[in-house]
């Protein structure tokens, strides 16, 4: 059952091949809206730095840039490619999307959205909103930009899910 899950969207590579989010199921999942030109883009280096961490593990990070907040994304194409293939050594990047508001993409009107995910509301306000994904595709919780991806409250409730699907 795919429904209020993240497993029901497609979304595009930055290649241009798509991918359904039903590749990631029992996989714990951090979601991330990007930037290349933003105050919080030295974030790029500790998301590298908290897949580190949990490898080996089912743990994924995926990161969406965006050009939503202040143009702070104006990268494209095959320039988006070189900065992505040079920062981001070690989770997916996939091809820039709108987050928020009427034209933004179906997962994330999801992730911010309540009505639909059946958990949460929360619509990034700014770059680097993160959402934390559970191993059935759910969202679970949600931290704002200025929230480090190596904070410990981040890492404790990835292990926390990692260990609450171990059999």
């Amino acid at each position: 059952m795919t429904e209020n899950t993240i497993y029901q969207y497609d979304i595009q590579k930055l290649n241009g091949d798509h991918l359904n989010l039903a590749a990631f199921k029992n996989k714990v999942l951090l979601i991330v809206n990007t930037a290349s030109q933003c105050g919080f883009t030295p974030q790029l280096k500790d998301l590298a730095a908290l897949k580190q961490e949990f490898a080996g593990q089912d743990f994924e990070i995926l990161a969406f840039p965006s050009n939503d907040f202040g143009r702070q994304e104006p990268l494209e194409g095959d320039e988006l490619l070189a900065f992505c293939e040079a920062n981001v050594p070690n989770y997916m990047v996939f091809d820039k999307l709108r987050v928020r508001g009427p034209y933004a993409h179906p997962l994330f009107k999801f992730l911010a959205d309540k009505k639909q995910n059946g958990v949460l509301t929360s619509t990034p306000k700014w770059n680097f909103h993160k959402y934390l994904i559970d191993r059935t595709g759910r969202v679970v919780d949600f931290f704002y930009p200025f929230t480090n991806p190596t904070s410990s409250k981040i890492r404790k409730k990835i292990t926390r899910l990692l260990e609450a699907g171990k059999v």
